[in-house]
């Protein structure tokens, strides 16, 4: 028998985190050695841990999921990475690439299509799930969202937690920056976006589904 492909589970939920878990680990070749519930959390779990495959959501609380792409590809470039998030907007999966992410599946996709992800995540493929292939090529040709492919990873994480009303101090804390640095972000993410406001920049997220009205009243998932 091989080596089973080691994995680590990064969501925000336990109980979605135990519903993997027993998705994956009824795979005879799978196991599921670490879990995180935020990006910070990731990030450090991945440097005791150095598991195979990272299974990671995008919106959690505090440090998100592309920003824990980031570091762990900073800090091991060939980590392999599967984004699995709700958000079924190709510019999500776009800035997932940019942050050094293999792949990206949508939760409302067959548990097969995960599992088909992970080995080819494993051998070091792009791994997209149907709903995203097709969303990214009706982007390519309608190209909605060019304005939000002119963020970096670190602006649209930054402008993510903004449409969430966090303080750019809270900010700062979160990804270990200067509130004098997301200031200059923010002021960048709006000139970028073409936008003169908050009100404008909340607007525009909700417009772009950067962000839906349930996330920011709390009562998504």
């Amino acid at each position: 028998m091989s080596k089973p492909i080691t994995i680590m589970l990064v969501d925000d939920h336990a109980i979605v985190r135990e519903g993997y878990r027993s998705l994956l680990q009824k795979q005879e070749n799978m196991d599921v050695i670490a879990e995180a519930s935020d990006g910070a959390q990731a990030y450090l779990q991945y440097k005791k841990h150095k598991p195979d495959i990272v299974i990671i959501d995008i919106s959690m609380p505090n440090q998100g999921g592309l920003e824990a792409i980031a570091r762990i590809i900073q800090f091991e470039p060939s980590a392999k990475i599967l984004v699995f998030s709700m958000h079924q907007n190709p510019t999500f999966a776009i800035q997932a690439t940019r942050a050094g992410a293999l792949g990206y599946v949508t939760k409302s996709s067959d548990p097969e299509v995960l599992i088909r992800a992970v080995y080819q995540v494993h051998q070091n493929q792009y791994a997209l799930s149907a709903d995203i292939a097709q969303a990214l090529a009706i982007e390519k040709r309608g190209r909605n969202n060019t304005a939000l492919e002119q963020l970096t990873v670190r602006e649209f994480e930054i402008l993510r937690m903004l449409v969430e009303t966090k303080s750019s101090k809270e900010i700062a804390e979160i990804l270990n920056i200067s509130p004098k640095t997301v200031a200059n972000a923010h002021y960048i993410i709006k000139r970028k976006l073409n936008v003169s406001s908050d009100i404008e920049l909340i607007y525009l997220a909700i417009k772009m589904d950067i962000v839906n009205l349930l996330e920011l009243t709390g009562t998504s998932r």
